[in-house]
């Protein structure tokens, strides 16, 4: 008995590590699909449903899928509204896990195993590593579930264990026990699959499973709203509202299945019980899905009241906008997102570096209290971002993912460094108002012409980082735009020599004008690294920037 025991439980273990196994592979193997998929979503919420459906059919997992969801919302990218209509369709999604279950090809599974391990050791390309752990992950679950299966056949002889599926098949415990059992495994098809299992060894019949699979429906929030501690309120919401759609739901269909034959029904469709079980778990979902997604709104106002107040107004510096730990579970949303993070930081120096030339030119010293504020937020960024990818980077990425956070590194440390600049020609700025100096005319056309050069050279630069799409026009245009600064920047510098010397400037002005210049060139430099970041070969890199810095 005891063996038995061991054997059940290696058997689940190894179950749980397939299903695992299995879902991380076909993430990563769709990891661009899911992720345009997404960045498609309207506002539809039964759109947004058809969405869930899809993404968690494909990763297999409605938890993954969830907390994502939340993560979007606390990052803003989601309202609650998109957010719940994406999480009410992955309720339906994750059956497609109790149908396979439920097909009886187990005699594959090592076959399945083999040929998804070889791959895995001898393909080259990720790709076809993913589907390898695909393949592997699919036998290894199948496996499991046999040997589970096999062993508890004897067990559930046994009087103890008959007496708890007794007490199980009261509705109450039923459910308390498919919740509690949902939240220990974080999976509602792990825990449907254990039921399947249990059926299989004929120790479970569908009248004693039906409301513990009622509730492993409510079960699976418990991972959602654990991901909520410390998130915004809109994020909280969103899990409140989940565990209300989620219970009302169970609760309606329980009521029906209460008051209809609905057991007798199934069991007229099929004799496996296996099926059975899989059977409850779609039609459940379906329905509950179906009958509390057009109230969805009334879901929001009652979690609004559950989690009162407004949102608190937050400074950009004290948390990140677009990633979030929770997106660490879907590498490729998390590689998508903290594109979109190292965006928004390159708008911010872009923009510190616009308000360093206003100060300096029209000698504003309030923009050099922006600026100051906003370097700030750029050197929040700056650690959080790059931490953020080293994070990232430990996980399995797709090849041409694991190219881009490689190049992230140096993005970011150039934008940083391009913020750097900027508060470089504040201090310059600051210099100049206090000795109340001013530049001649022509020492002032220079320093516009190169603002607008530098500007220019930014622009490009970031929508060629933003883009991600080799340009050969944006490739020649940013690299003689670089060109005519590096000319400029010697000219003028001579230029500015001669106008010392015949005496149209002095020496504290002609200071703080070549200390100008060579901030610029600079910016020039890091803005052209950044261009050329995802095309390295194309261009030679900056590395004398970094420096000269």
């Amino acid at each position: 008995m005891i063996m038995q025991i061991i054997l059940a439980l290696g058997g689940l273990g190894l179950f749980l590590y397939g299903m695992r196994l299995m879902g991380e592979g076909l993430e990563l193997a769709a990891g661009n699909n899911l992720r345009t998929l997404l960045e498609k979503l309207t506002t539809n919420r039964f759109l947004g449903a058809l969405v869930g459906v899809v993404v968690t059919g494909i990763i297999q997992s409605s938890t993954a899928v969830s907390v994502m969801c939340i993560g979007f919302v606390n990052a803003q990218i989601m309202n609650i509204s998109q957010a719940m209509g994406v999480i009410m369709g992955a309720t339906i999604g994750t059956t497609v896990t109790s149908i396979l279950l439920s097909i009886q090809i187990s005699d594959y599974a090592p076959l399945a195993i083999f040929i998804g391990a070889i791959m895995v050791m001898i393909c080259k390309k990720n790709n076809h590593k993913y589907i390898g752990q695909i393949i592997a992950g699919f036998g290894i679950l199948f496996y499991g579930m046999t040997t589970m299966s096999a062993n508890l056949k004897p067990i559930a002889e046994s009087e103890f264990f008959k007496g708890i599926i007794t007490s199980v098949s009261n509705p109450f415990i039923g459910v308390i026990f498919g919740v509690a059992f949902a939240a220990i495994l974080q999976s509602s098809s792990a825990a449907v699959g254990v039921l399947q299992a249990l059926g299989a060894a004929g120790a479970l019949l569908l009248p004693d499973a039906v409301y513990m699979v009622y509730g492993i429906h409510i079960g699976a929030c418990v991972t959602a709203v654990i991901s909520t501690i410390g998130a915004t309120k809109s994020a909280k919401r969103t899990a409140i509202s989940y565990v209300l759609f989620t219970t009302i739901g169970t609760f309606l269909f329980a009521l029906i299945s209460a008051l209809t034959p609905f057991n007798s029904w199934i069991q007229v469709v099929t004799d496996s019980v296996p099926l059975q079980i899989s059977l409850v778990h779609i039609i459940s979902s379906i329905i509950a899905t179906v009958v509390v997604l057009p109230g969805v709104d009334l879901i929001i106002k009652l979690s609004s009241i559950i989690i009162p107040g407004d949102e608190e107004a937050e400074k950009e510096a004290c948390r990140l906008k677009y990633v979030d730990e929770r997106l660490l579970k879907t590498p490729p949303f998390a590689v998508s997102q903290v594109t979109k993070e190292i965006d928004r930081m390159g708008t911010l120096a872009k923009k510190n570096f616009a308000r360093s030339m206003r100060a300096f030119m029209n000698k504003d010293a309030a923009m050099i209290k922006e600026v100051e504020e906003n370097e700030d937020v750029i050197d929040y960024l700056n650690m959080a971002i790059t931490d953020y990818l080293v994070k990232l980077n430990g996980l399995n990425l797709e090849d041409s993912d694991r190219l881009k956070i490689g190049s992230y590194y140096h993005v970011v440390s150039d934008m940083e460094r391009i913020g750097d600049h900027a508060e470089n020609i504040c201090e310059l700025a600051q210099m100049l108002i206090s000795k109340e100096e001013s530049f001649s005319e022509d020492a002032a056309a220079e320093i516009e012409s190169m603002n607008t050069l530098v500007t220019n050279i930014i622009d490009d630069s970031l929508k060629m980082f933003e883009s991600s799409h080799y340009d050969q026009k944006m490739i020649d245009l940013v690299s003689s735009i670089e060109e005519e600064i590096d000319d400029k920047t010697a000219l003028y510098k001579d230029r500015h020599i001669d106008r010392l010397s015949e005496g149209k400037c002095n020496a504290t002005v002609g200071t703080l004008f070549m200390e100008l210049l060579t901030n610029l060139e600079r910016i020039a430099d890091h803005s052209t690294n950044i261009a050329f970041s995802m095309f390295p070969n194309k261009h030679a890199v900056h590395d004398e920037a970094a420096v000269k810095a």
